[in-house]
């Protein structure tokens, strides 16, 4: 009975996973024709903070040196090459982020390297605890790369003399 259910699981969580990854490049290809702000710089990582209320069940805590090795490995490794990839630009007094054609490749790259580990991890913990480490991992690649973005971001609007939107 188990069985099936994990199995069950395992798809959903395939499944959500790439159109998760479908989302975010959609976004991010429409996100290029508008203007960029400190707000749309700094949503996307509060609101995926909500999702740390999962650790309120109990079938998802882990010990607090997993969560801390998944979020250095998605700050460490995983958000490096993000960062590298993503330029802002400023244009009219405004700041844009400029597409890059390494991003999707990039994004593809990292879900195949997720999807990977995934099987991996999960051969020795729970899918809820699985889902939890890939949490941690995914909210520590999007801080810093958030971060590093502002940073630029507060540079060129500095530069143009530019105010807040």
């Amino acid at each position: 009975m188990f069985g099936a259910l994990n199995s069950h699981l395992q798809a959903v969580s395939l499944v959500g996973s790439l159109s998760m990854a479908l989302m975010v490049m959609l976004l991010r290809v429409r996100a290029a024709a508008r203007p960029v702000n400190a707000l749309k710089i700094w949503m996307p990582p509060l609101g995926m903070s909500t999702g740390f209320l999962m650790f309120v069940a109990p079938a998802t805590r882990i010990p607090w040196l997993w969560a801390l090795c998944a979020f250095a490995v998605g700050a460490g490794l995983f958000a490096y090459p993000l960062i590298r990839t993503s330029r802002l630009t400023a244009r009219s007094g405004a700041v844009y982020m400029e597409r890059s054609k390494a991003f999707i490749g990039i994004l593809l790259l990292l879900l195949a390297v997720r999807l990977l580990l995934h099987e991996y991890v999960e051969a020795y913990v729970s899918i809820f605890q699985t889902g939890a480490l890939f949490f941690i991992l995914a909210f520590g690649m999007i801080v810093p790369w958030r971060v590093a973005m502002y940073v630029r971001y507060r540079k060129l609007m500095d530069e143009i003399g530019g105010q807040e939107a």
